[in-house]
């Protein structure tokens, strides 16, 4: 994929799951509006939240003074400015609390910088964080790499062409492919490129939007 192809490419989202995302999220689930408004609640207290007119899964980069959310059997989304942070591994505890003892998934990236975070805990415990961009390299790379990203640093996915002495990226592949590939393999979807039979639209999902106050930028790569 060319660079070009990934201007779209932007998340900040957490995804809670009580067992497979991808299972859950590839079932069409209906949207549980009133779990969704009480999960919200219970994540932002003392914020003032207005409905907006329903996004859905292809849009997970509100701004600041907003947020998506979506709860379903099974699993959890959850888009707002918090989750857009350079050390994953450093996410307020409070929003990996309310994962209980499920998966709580972190994905974000940002087509404009070319940067892409990921991160995972499992019952309260890290299990996996990167985050990582051409201009500031490897911010954070903790646990053990998750089963996608091997062929990745394997150097099977390069960035540039194999044969130029071009060095833009300082590891094996773009960011933004990664990412999209880990939205492939944890989540069942993807944001650009061609949608592969397996994976499901996005745009199928919907989720509840809000706008909110008290919201302050917290932005490290972009602004």
């Amino acid at each position: 994929m060319s660079e070009e192809s990934f201007v779209g490419a932007k998340t900040w989202m957490l995804v809670y799951a009580d067992d497979d995302a991808r299972s859950a999220l590839a079932r069409t689930p209906a949207l549980d509006r009133e779990r969704t408004l009480s999960f919200v609640g219970s994540l932002f207290p003392g914020e003032t939240l207005k409905p907006l007119e329903d996004g859905t899964l292809l849009w997970t980069c509100p701004p600041d003074d907003e947020l998506a959310a979506g709860c379903f059997p099974g699993v959890s989304v959850i888009a707002a400015k918090e989750f857009g942070i350079d050390r994953p591994s450093r996410l307020d505890r409070r929003y990996i609390q309310a994962g209980g003892r499920g998966t709580v998934t972190l994905h974000a990236m940002h087509s404009v910088v070319d940067w892409f975070a990921l991160a995972r805990w499992s019952d309260g415990k890290l299990v996996r964080s990167l985050s990582l961009s051409p201009d500031s390299g490897i911010i954070e790379d903790l646990g053990e790499k998750l089963p996608f990203e091997q062929a990745y640093w394997a150097g099977e996915h390069p960035a540039v062409d194999p044969e130029s002495d071009d060095d833009e990226y300082p590891f094996p592949f773009h960011p933004l492919e990664l990412g999209e590939a880990a939205l492939d393999a944890l989540f069942g979807y993807q944001l650009e490129g061609a949608l592969r039979p397996a994976l499901f639209d996005p745009e199928t999902v919907p989720l509840m939007r809000f706008t909110r106050s008290g919201a302050r930028s917290r932005w490290k790569f972009w602004r």
